[in-house]
C-alpha cells in the first residue's frame, strides 16, 4: 500500500515552499526580545540556522528543528530528504550530529498507516548516514502530513560556523545547484523531465555532513545553508548580521538541469515571489538580467548546499575537497565586500 499513495497528491506547496514567507516572519520575531544567556553563543536575532549553547570550554550544544509538507511521491524518499534537511542545521554551524527525534504530522483514517512506517525508515536511514541516534519523537493527527526531526548537535565553542562571523574579502561558496523548488513544482503540473526531476531528488537526499567537514578544515567561521528562503534570503541575512556585503556572479552560480527552461516557461512556485519580496529593497539587481534567472537566486531550496566565506587562499583547496567528497556541481559564486548601501548584488 504505501508503494502506491503519491504524496504529492496531498499538497500544494511541499517541502520548504510550505515556509511563512520570510518577511512575515520577520515581523513576529522583531516583536521577541532575544533570549540573554552568557552560554547561549547563537540565537534567535541573526536569523541563524541554529541555536548553540556552550556545556563548556571544550562543548557547545547545538539544536534545531525543521519539518515540512511531502516535497515527493514516494514515501522512504521524503523521509530521507526531510531528514537531510533538518540534519543539515546542524552542518551549517560546523557541527556533528548527536541525535534526533522525529516531528510527525499524519492523517491516520486517510492514508495507509504503512506510508508513515515508510517515511519513518527514511529519516531513520539519513540518520544512521549521519552517525546520529534517533531517541524518539512525537505524532498529531494533521493533513496534509508533515515530517522531520528536531536534532541535537555538538560543536568547540571556538569553532562554530555562523552567520555573522563574515568579513570582507572573503571567496563565497556554494556546495549545490539551485532549483529543487522549480523542479519540485514542474513535477506537480506535469512539466518537469523525469531526469532532471530525479537529479533534484538525489542532490536533496545528499547529506551536507562532507560541506561541515570542509568548513571545518578550512578554518571558516562564516556560512548557512540554503532552504526555504531561497540564495538571496538566506545570503541577505548572512551579509546583514555580519555587517558586510555579498557580491554574487550570476554566471557562476550552478543550477540543476531544467531548472532555467522551467522558469522560463512560467512554473514559478508561490514561494519565489515572497521571497522576492523579501529581498528586494536590500539588493542590487543589474539592468538586463534574464528574468528566469533572477527568479531562480529566490527558488525556496529544500536540503540546499551550503553557502560559506573562505579566504582567497584557500578557495581553490576548498572547492576541490567537497567535489572529492561528491559535491560535484560546488562553485565559487562570489565575494563578501564592505558594506555598501545594499547587502547583495547580483552582477553578470
Amino acid at each position: 500500500m504505501a508503494a502506491e499513495f503519491d504524496l504529492l497528491t496531498t499538497v500544494e506547496a511541499g517541502g520548504c515552499s510550505a515556509k511563512l514567507a520570510p518577511g512575515r516572519l520577520a515581523e513576529v520575531l522583531r516583536n521577541l526580545a532575544p533570549p540573554r544567556h552568557p552560554n547561549l553563543l547563537v540565537d534567535i536575532s541573526t536569523h541563524d540556522d541554529a541555536g548553540v549553547y556552550r556545556i563548556d570550554d571544550e562543548t557547545a550544544l547545538i539544536q534545531t528543528i525543521d519539518f515540512f509538507p511531502p516535497v515527493c511521491s514516494e514515501p522512504r524518499r521524503f523521509g530521507r530528504i526531510a531528514a537531510a534537511n533538518a540534519l543539515s542545521d546542524v552542518y551549517a554551524m560546523g557541527g556533528r550530529v548527536l541525535t534526533a527525534m522525529n516531528v510527525v504530522c499524519f492523517p491516520a483514517t486517510r492514508i495507509p498507516l504503512e506510508v508513515l512506517g515508510e517515511i519513518l525508515a527514511g529519516g531513520q536511514e539519513k540518520l544512521i548516514e549521519a552517525g546520529g541516534v534517533m531517541v524518539g519523537g512525537h505524532t498529531i493527527d494533521d493533513w496534509p502530513p508533515k515530517y522531520g526531526l528536531a536534532v541535537t548537535g555538538i560543536v568547540h565553542p571556538d569553532r562554530v560556523v555562523a552567520n555573522a562571523g563574515l568579513r570582507p574579502g572573503l571567496t563565497m561558496i556554494l556546495g549545490k545547484p539551485l532549483g529543487t523548488g522549480l523542479l519540485v513544482a514542474g513535477r506537480r503540473v506535469g512539466l518537469a523531465h523525469d531526469e532532471d526531476y530525479q537529479a533534484a531528488l538525489t542532490s536533496m537526499e545528499q547529506l551536507n555532513r562532507g560541506g561541515a567537514e570542509v568548513m571545518q578544515a578550512m578554518d571558516v567561521r562564516a556560512g548557512t545553508d540554503i532552504t526555504g528562503f531561497g540564495l538571496l534570503g538566506h545570503a541577505m541575512q548572512m551579509a546583514d548580521a555580519s555587517a558586510v556585503s555579498i557580491r554574487f556572479q550570476a554566471s557562476r552560480l550552478p543550477l540543476l538541469a531544467g531548472a532555467l527552461a522551467l522558469a522560463e516557461a512560467g512554473c514559478l512556485p508561490g514561494a519565489m515571489f515572497r521571497n522576492l519580496d523579501y529581498v528586494a529593497e536590500k539588493t542590487f539587481f543589474p539592468p538586463g538580467l534574464n528574468y528566469a534567472l533572477k527568479m531562480l537566486l529566490v527558488d525556496p531550496q529544500t536540503s540546499g548546499g551550503l553557502l560559506f566565506g573562505v579566504t582567497p587562499e584557500r578557495a581553490n583547496e576548498a572547492l576541490a575537497r567537497l567535489r572529492e567528497l561528491g559535491y560535484a556541481a560546488a562553485a565559487i559564486v562570489g565575494e563578501s565586500v564592505p558594506r555598501q548601501a545594499w547587502s547583495l548584488e547580483i552582477v553578470p
